[in-house]
């Protein structure tokens, strides 16, 4: 199997190597990625390359349906895969999608069908587009500068571009704390207080480099195409009104199978960082996170759970009752609070207040033509739901009351981290 790497909770020292996980890219696969595929798989490569453009023609489906089925024996290497699996899963999305909310599917053609479940199967993943493949394999060096680009898109133009390389530069910000979970875990084993207390600055700060690589989202994504094009793409078929059924496989499963859409909280990082902390999700919200960890490469998932068998932190922290260390680690905890603030702050002017416009433009036909168009398409089906299907501003409150409640002094005033003040949340939060 590839990428199903489970290491035993032992007295040896961690290494991000055992996980698949890089020092240099963490959970991104890192270089020397894989491009194109083996010329056999041309027929999906040229329909992959060309999604949004077939989708704009109206004729996606239809060339699907005249693609060949392949055989994908001749895949043989894990870049291959997750290539593989980004492109089939970038024409699976695209052949669902491809009229919005109208004409919607129910079966999935055996000549995509067959070959997604096999690759998938292969990589330990689910049949669909997900957080690993649209950011964490989806980019290539543009030039010897080390601008990026995405391999494959989608509908959205710039927008979607920027969605994709805004949230793969949020992962890279995150890097130097994931390397330093290791030396908070060997900390502990060995008792040295100032170990732990050194790499939690690290993670504090890399918390931190990831709230500001998540502001460049304004700059590079537009709220009205977000919300009218790109959305849809990235819901899935699992607590989607659109698909109450989900979607059948043909010649894989008679049944019909939900998978939920690409969602953050399929973010290896954040699972991460919140185990290593002590934050307790439960619930319904607890309930999806773990459930999200099936869309996630399993020696990823694998890692997160090495982290949560582990001696707990906090309880080090609080036995300890070092000053330093304290304040380290309620440190660490108010940047989470202050990132998912600011998550939820994102989501109010991409999600809450083009819906409301939307509503208003439906009603008053007004507004410029452009942002009519846009917000037209909108699925309104989903106006109140994230896109892996959660009620996302229920879910992203509770995820953030929950790390409030990690602070070892909660309520004091001086863990309070308040919503960035540069995003009017009047009536959102």
């Amino acid at each position: 199997k590839i990428m199903d790497t489970k290491v035993k909770n032992t007295e040896t020292l961690l290494s991000l190597g055992q996980f698949h996980i890089s020092e240099d890219c963490g959970c991104i696969l890192p270089e020397p990625l894989v491009t194109d595929l083996p010329l056999y798989y041309k027929p999906w490569m040229d329909i992959a390359r060309n999604v949004p453009e077939l989708i704009s023609s109206h004729s996606l489906r239809l060339r699907i349906h005249n693609m060949p089925l392949l055989e994908t024996h001749l895949l043989r290497t894990h870049c291959e895969l997750r290539l593989a699996h980004l492109a089939l899963s970038m024409m699976t999305v695209g052949y669902v999608w491809q009229e919005g909310e109208r004409e919607t599917i129910k079966v999935l053609p055996r000549n995509l069908s067959v070959p997604f479940c096999e690759v998938s199967q292969r990589l330990g993943l689910p049949p669909i587009l997900i957080y690993t493949d649209a950011v964490l394999a989806n980019w290539k060096k543009r030039d010897p500068d080390g601008n990026l680009e995405l391999l494959l898109t989608l509908p959205g133009g710039e927008s979607l571009r920027g969605f994709f390389l805004v949230t793969l530069m949020v992962e890279l910000a995150a890097v130097p704390g994931l390397k330093s979970i290791l030396d908070v875990i060997n900390g502990i084993h060995y008792n040295d207080v100032a170990m732990v207390t050194k790499a939690l600055d690290v993670v504090s700060q890399a918390i931190d480099s990831m709230k500001q690589a998540f502001k460049l989202m304004h700059d590079y994504v537009d709220p009205s195409i977000f919300y009218g094009i790109v959305r849809i793409y990235l819901s899935g078929w699992k607590d989607n009104p659109l698909m109450p059924e989900g979607l059948v496989y043909e010649e894989v499963q008679e049944k019909p199978m939900e998978f939920s859409g690409s969602s953050a909280a399929q973010s290896s990082t954040l699972h991460c960082f919140d185990e290593l902390l002590g934050v307790q999700h439960e619930g319904s919200s607890g309930a999806f996170l773990r459930r999200m960890r099936d869309y996630m490469l399993p020696s990823h998932k694998h890692f997160i759970e090495n982290i949560s068998s582990r001696p707990s932190l906090r309880s080090f922290v609080l036995q300890q009752a070092d000053e330093g260390l304290t304040h380290t680690f309620e440190q660490c905890v108010a940047r989470l609070v202050d990132f998912r603030n600011y998550h939820i702050n994102t989501v109010t002017r991409y999600i809450t207040i083009p819906a409301s416009r939307a509503k208003q433009l439906r009603a008053n036909k007004q507004g410029l033509p452009e942002e009519l168009d846009a917000i037209r398409r909108a699925p309104t089906a989903l106006e109140e739901r994230g896109t892996g299907g959660s009620g996302i501003m229920t879910f992203l409150k509770t995820v953030r009351d929950k790390t409030k409640d990690t602070s070892i002094s909660q309520g004091s005033k001086g863990n309070q981290v308040l919503p960035d003040p540069s995003i009017n949340t009047e009536g959102c939060i």
